[in-house]
């Protein structure tokens, strides 16, 4: 933990008062308007936009990440999910009328989408911009009202979200509170309508127990140990490259980074070399002085994530830099499947490989058995021949995944992004933004003047009414 960020102090918030506020403010009518909620969005946009000079000189300042990876994996997400809700929300929000049984003529039956209130919005660091804003377009979208909750490890990226949400917003509709776990734990006093909540699996825990007192629905986006695994049939030179895209990409700071490598042993070998090539071709023959590469976010993750090492044989990488928080990226072999590295998420560069053959049972059933013995991942990752890819997907659970590939299944927004199990519940993007800050009420609507006996004791009509039934 940044013992700097912790002894700074945030002006007192009267969280409560504000809660309360926000809630009147929903009550009054004010957000349930399209029109309100369209303006509201575009609103959003534009400040995204006018603000990404800032955002982006705050995410290097926290993170040490270049202008392109911040636009790419930030600012460019939520612009492309506020236009996707632009252009669908009023096709989301329409009343939908359903069929209604005959038993039930002449009534009408209708769907009918209800923005659910005053939401809690928890991000974390490692994507502080994305992780924060993508569901307050959903909460905007769907009619709520929002509480902002960046967090305190990114203080500059947090502080510059604070004054464009205050620059464009009443803190009665959506409004930023900053403060570490004391905060959270005030926020989590109060009874909310919605929380999404986005961080570790302990503390998604915590959320939801808070959450269980008022019986408040939860989205958890959560995290855990991905596996990503290499066939003896993949492509090892476009495994490589994509591979090592993913785990540098934001320096393994990333949920769905892929954590741990099952690799068949008739392709390690050639693997470790083109592993080595790719990053040198993406970041130079030194990526600790590469300016593309993000560096851990405080001295405790550095720490951390530089332990992981002890716990196998360094078969590529193995350097760090200290006063930079810089990690290179490492491939460990002979790694014991009991250690921290393959119990705990790294959230780093550290990348453990488990060497399987088709010795007995086959490497796929290897993998599958092996995966299926752990806690379900946020995301699955498969090289090699399609087909057998998805025989692992059949036979295995996770939040999402990709074959072929890593990380990209998050950049489509016709996809939902969420986790099952100890990875998460719930999901979002796109549509299911909107949805899960949405009630969908049922509605049936009859005539005044018909009313048919049959309902009635002492039930007339009822063997006609039984066989229509």
């Amino acid at each position: 933990m940044d013992t700097t960020s912790e002894k700074s102090q945030y002006p007192p918030v009267d969280i409560p008062a504000t809660v309360e506020e926000q809630r009147k403010f929903f009550r009054s009518g004010a957000t349930l308007s399209i029109k309100f909620r369209r303006q509201m969005l575009h609103r959003l946009y534009n400040a995204v936009e006018q603000w990404e000079e800032e955002l982006s000189k705050a995410l290097w300042e926290d993170l040490h990440k270049c202008t392109e990876e911040a636009y790419l994996t930030e600012i460019s997400i939520v612009k492309e999910e506020i236009k996707g809700h632009l252009k669908n929300l009023h096709k989301w929000a329409r009343t939908k009328r359903v069929s209604t049984p005959a038993t039930l003529l002449p009534s009408k039956s209708y769907l009918v989408k209800e923005p659910l209130g005053t939401a809690l919005i928890i991000a974390p660091w490692n994507y502080p911009v994305q992780l924060l804003l993508a569901p307050l377009v959903g909460a905007i979208s769907a009619g709520c009202t929002a509480v902002l909750k960046p967090s305190p490890y990114v203080p500059n990226v947090s502080r510059v979200l604070e004054e464009m949400i205050g620059t464009i917003f009443e803190a009665k509709y959506i409004k930023v509170i900053q403060g570490h776990r004391d905060t959270n734990e005030q926020l989590l006093e109060q009874r909310w309508d919605m929380i999404f909540f986005t961080g570790s699996p302990a503390l998604g825990k915590t959320v939801m127990a808070a959450a269980a007192r008022n019986l408040t629905p939860v989205l958890l986006e959560l995290g855990g140990k991905s596996p990503c695994i290499i066939d003896s049939t993949a492509d090892i030179e476009t495994a490589s490259r994509r591979i090592a895209w993913g785990k540098t990409l934001n320096s393994g700071q990333t949920c769905i980074a892929p954590d741990y490598i099952i690799i068949h042993k008739d392709v390690k070998g050639a693997f470790i070399d083109a592993f080595g090539k790719r990053i040198k071709e993406m970041h130079g023959n030194d990526i600790l002085e590469s300016p593309h590469y993000v560096h851990m976010v405080n001295e405790k993750a550095f720490r951390r994530v530089c332990s992981y090492m002890k716990y196998g044989k360094v078969a590529y990488g193995g350097r760090s830099n200290p006063s930079t928080r810089c990690i290179e990226p490492t491939l460990l072999e002979d790694v014991p499947l009991d250690s921290p590295v393959m119990e705990e998420e790294i959230f780093g560069p550290i990348f453990p490989m488990i060497v399987m053959d088709d010795n007995g049972t086959s490497f796929n059933q290897k993998a599958i058995d092996f995966i299926t013995s752990r806690e379900k991942p946020l995301a699955l990752y498969y090289f090699g021949d399609e087909e057998k890819g998805w025989e692992v997907v059949q036979h295995t659970s996770s939040g999402g995944g990709c074959i072929n590939d890593v990380i990209m299944h998050i950049a489509n927004g016709n996809l939902p992004f969420g986790g099952v199990g100890n990875s998460g519940m719930g999901h979002y993007h796109g549509k299911e933004s909107f949805r899960c800050f949405t009630h969908t009420r049922s509605v049936l609507v009859n005539k005044p003047r018909l009313d048919l006996p049959f309902r009635y004791t002492p039930y007339k009509m009822f063997s006609l009414i039984r066989r229509l039934m």
